[in-house]
């Protein structure tokens, strides 16, 4: 079976413009914090932490360079894929943070947001 995966910024990193402070993605940490409390749920998804850095190869070799953002979330060939995914090579995802935690409900049984 083929797993959803879901790339996300690994938190604490550090900006080379701001050395020594620890930084985490406010975007990535919203979609973190849902896989913390349902870890159960989580081990439903491919998930991959990648550094802050450009260039994200990880992110490059699913989706194309021109889709670093994150997070985003890489929809397998099971279940629907929402009209409005993006699409590279025949891969589609999804990089609005709300959708995504709206994807994760619909998909693999986490809660809603409410």
């Amino acid at each position: 079976m083929a797993k959803d995966t879901l790339f996300l910024i690994a938190p604490g990193f550090e900006d080379p413009k701001r050395p020594g402070t620890q930084f985490v993605c406010p975007y990535c940490n919203q979609v973190e914090g849902l896989l913390a409390s349902f870890p159960d749920l989580a081990s439903r998804l491919d998930v991959r932490r990648v550094p802050f850095a450009r260039p994200r190869e990880a992110v490059i070799a699913a989706v194309g360079a021109e889709n670093q953002g994150l997070p985003l979330l890489v929809l397998s060939g099971e279940g629907q894929v929402p009209d409005d995914a993006g699409e590279h090579d025949g891969v589609r995802f999804v990089s609005d943070t709300k959708h995504i935690l709206a994807l994760l409900a619909e998909r693999h049984g986490f809660p809603q947001l409410h």
